[in-house]
């Protein structure tokens, strides 16, 4: 009998086939005592699981490239860091088994990361993630992971590590449910990139019986079980009328009525690129510089090696516009040279901005290999400084740019409350705005991005989130320039209407949602795209604010 769930819809699509259960996660070793003689010898072995699993993580990242392959050197630095690898040598030390040490040593950092004020716990996936695979070395069993399977499937979990998303083969994976993560998750951001269709946040996922064919919606969030043919059949010809849609809609981004809308990507590095020019992106409204600071986390990058991967990014984008975040470090993107590791909440201590202007010399040389990189080049640069807070903060950016030379537009991105209320003020220092969505809403909402529990709050179309995205456009507009959104919201082609009739001024998103993007825009006019703006701030929850612009738009 067919049955409907719901959960967050995170990836657009239609996917239909049976349940697959991701790998089990790896038995608790038995705690038994070795000789003091051979503790040496576990502790060597342990050295060597945990090399071999850094590394497998780092390959695995350079076959995904771009973003995926970020979070997967993230991965690698926490299987090696050597507090923790410390950690396990002492309780091999006094008796424990290589994979029992390794086992309890991260049982303790995970507790540490789920009681740091709730923000570092979206990291607990990945770190249990490295724990399996270590045990696992040392147990001589096979690796937790994605199912082996020659026939299609959809994937369930109940979350799903980065290594294991990243290298999702789409001809064989159609969809994947999970029962945690929320839609700015790593998981969510990698399915998009992949054009997998993904629902995320699904209580009971994992009560899905082996086998049982479900049709998922990666647009509505909804999960079909056991569907009838009439189901199968419907969602097969809305999918395809989707398709048929994005094969007529080409060019720059549009109102039906001719007001533009630059539709930009997001990359997470030089590998995004080729993905970005094929979709149709009008330049870059958010490269994340992050990938090339992950690579060492003793020490920055040197200029040189900076300015070629700039230049790469740059060089694909004659004529086009390309915003670049400077170093966003800090939070759940700590690295040893830059960021304390005793705060009690990453999250709303020193991150961002305050971690560069707390090291000038890192954004002096990010700066300056900046300027070097686009000298010669016909692109509109772009320099923009995460979780700016005030005036203060975007004055000491924007001198930090000059004093480097920085020939380009300068600007903040909005992530934090204070900076939407003050927008107007901000811009008397500062070229444009560019709001992150996600940040802002996990400010706005006190709601982790990663924690599936809040997930209803990290949803973009939340009231009072609209609110402060009308606030900085109207602040953007009030002074003559521009306020773009670069967070996961603008992925969303209904919503990116409604961000629209906000007044926000360009879209940038994960090139595989560009397409639907650009469609959906096409067939409304920004008169329209007004009146759904406001039918949606009217109301007093996301569900009822999607329902509301939905009914405007569809002349309901």
């Amino acid at each position: 009998m067919e049955t409907t769930l719901r959960g967050v819809g995170v990836s657009h699509g239609v996917a239909i086939g049976e349940v697959r259960h991701m790998g089990t996660a790896v038995l608790e070793p038995p705690a038994k005592q070795i000789p003091a003689e051979e503790a040496e010898r576990e502790q060597g072995r342990a050295r060597k699981a945990v090399e071999a699993v850094a590394a497998d993580l780092m390959a695995r990242g350079n076959l995904a490239g771009g973003e995926a392959q970020a979070v997967l050197e993230a991965q690698a630095m926490m299987a090696q860091d050597p507090e923790l690898m410390a950690d396990v040598e002492r309780r091999i030390a006094v008796g424990s088994t290589a994979e029992r040490g390794a086992y309890d040593a991260f049982a303790s950092y995970r507790e540490l990361l789920a009681g740091a004020g709730e923000y570092l716990a979206g990291r607990v996936a990945d770190l249990d993630d490295v724990r399996n695979r270590i045990v696992a070395r040392l147990l001589g069993v096979p690796m937790p992971g994605v199912p082996d399977s020659d026939e299609p499937y959809v994937l369930v979990a109940r979350d799903l590590a980065p290594a294991d998303t990243a290298l999702l083969d789409p001809a064989l994976v159609l969809g994947f449910v999970t029962e945690e993560g929320g839609p700015t998750s790593h998981s969510a951001i990698l399915a998009r990139a992949l054009g997998v269709p993904a629902v995320v946040a699904l209580p009971g996922a994992g009560e899905l019986a082996e086998g049982t064919m479900i049709a998922v919606d990666g647009s509505t969030g909804e999960i079909f079980v056991d569907p009838s043919d009439d189901k199968k059949a419907q969602l097969e010809a809305a999918a395809a009328q989707r398709k048929a849609a994005l094969a007529a809609s080409t060019g720059p981004g549009a109102t039906a009525d001719g007001h533009k809308v630059p539709l930009l990507a997001n990359i997470g590095g030089p590998g995004d690129v080729e993905a970005a020019v094929e979709a149709g992106a009008e330049g870059v409204g958010l490269f994340r510089t992050e990938f090339l600071f992950l690579d060492d986390s003793k020490q920055a990058p040197s200029e040189e090696k900076q300015v070629a991967a700039y230049r790469q990014v740059l060089e694909a984008f004659p004529e086009g516009r390309v915003v670049v975040r400077v170093l966003d470090a800090g939070a759940d993107k700590p690295l040893d040279f830059l960021t304390p590791s005793d705060e009690p909440n990453p999250a709303l201590g020193v991150r961002g901005l305050r971690t560069l202007l707390d090291h000038p010399d890192v954004l002096r040389t990010q700066l300056t290999a900046l300027a070097k990189a686009a000298e010669g080049l016909p692109v509109y640069l772009e320099v923009m400084a995460p979780m700016v807070a005030d005036r203060t903060d975007a004055r000491a950016f924007a001198d930090a740019c000059r004093e480097a030379g920085l020939r380009a537009k300068f600007g903040a991105m909005v992530e934090i409350p204070s900076a939407a209320l003050r927008a107007r003020s901000i811009l008397q220092e500062v070229e444009f705005l560019s709001l992150g969505t996600n940040d802002l809403a996990q400010y706005t909402f006190a709601a982790d991005r990663q924690v599936g529990a809040v997930s209803r709050l990290q949803d973009p179309w939340q009231p009072a989130l609209l609110d402060l995205v009308e606030l900085s456009a109207e602040a953007a507009k009030a002074e003559g320039k521009s306020c773009g959104v670069c967070g996961e919201a603008a992925s969303d082609p209904l919503l990116a209407c409604v961000l629209t009739g906000l007044g926000v001024t360009s879209l940038s998103m994960g090139a595989a949602s560009i397409p639907y993007v650009r469609a959906t825009l096409a067939k409304y006019t920004l008169a329209q795209c007004e009146r759904a703006a406001a039918a949606a701030r009217a109301t007093d929850s996301a569900e009822d604010a999607r329902s509301a612009a939905q009914a405007v738009l569809s002349g309901e």
